[in-house]
């Protein structure tokens, strides 16, 4: 039994669709937008479309952008020599954050994953061996997610541009500052070990 009117079901339908988004948490958005005032639905109703409307894939990069090429790919300040490769757009915005990193970036959109059927052909890796011929790359960094499929493709693809003479690098994974190391798991200790270096 149904116990909203069609209207109210159908918005916590729409809602509960979105990723992250359960049951309680869309009737929870669904009666906070009904009881917004009827200009800010609209504005918000608007923004979405418009997102969806002008956004696009930056035709050098693949990440998300309303111009093509992205303003990281159009910057002259960044260093051309350097790709940082990242699982998604997400990822390029927690790398800026940083405001250490000033080369490029490769948005792959995905991880290679055979369980759910993801292949290298599903993801950008031909993408990225024809943007690195065609530019004056020097190294590429794998800045995947340390789990099994972001490692699985950050070594696939560092097989693929070793040939090339491309110097491929991971970004180190380990204990994270104010970490304790008796609740860091075997895996964790291991990585920051392996990615020890000099004092």
């Amino acid at each position: 039994m149904n116990y909203y009117i069609e209207p109210i079901a159908r918005l916590i339908n729409e809602l509960s669709r979105l990723p992250g988004i359960g049951g309680k948490t869309a009737q929870r958005l669904a009666f906070h937008i009904i009881n917004m005032p009827k200009d800010r639905v609209l504005d918000l109703t608007k923004a979405i479309i418009k997102a969806r409307e002008q956004v696009r894939y930056c035709s050098v990069c693949c990440n998300l952008t309303d111009k093509d090429p992205c303003a990281i790919c159009s910057s002259q300040a960044r260093d051309r020599s350097v790709i940082c490769v990242v699982k998604d757009s997400r990822d390029v915005v927690a790398m800026e954050k940083m405001q250490d990193y000033k080369g490029l970036y490769h948005v792959l959109h995905g991880t290679i994953s055979p369980m759910e059927g993801v292949g290298p052909d599903d993801i950008r890796i031909k993408e990225l061996i024809q943007r690195i011929s065609n530019d004056q790359v020097k190294e590429v960094i794998m800045a995947t997610n340390p789990d099994v499929e972001g490692e699985a493709t950050a070594v696939y693809i560092s097989r693929l541009l070793k040939p090339m003479g491309i110097k491929v690098t991971r970004i180190a994974h380990g204990i994270p500052v104010g970490g304790d190391l008796e609740y860091a798991d075997e895996v964790t200790l291991a990585k920051a070990l392996e990615g020890r270096r000099e004092m």
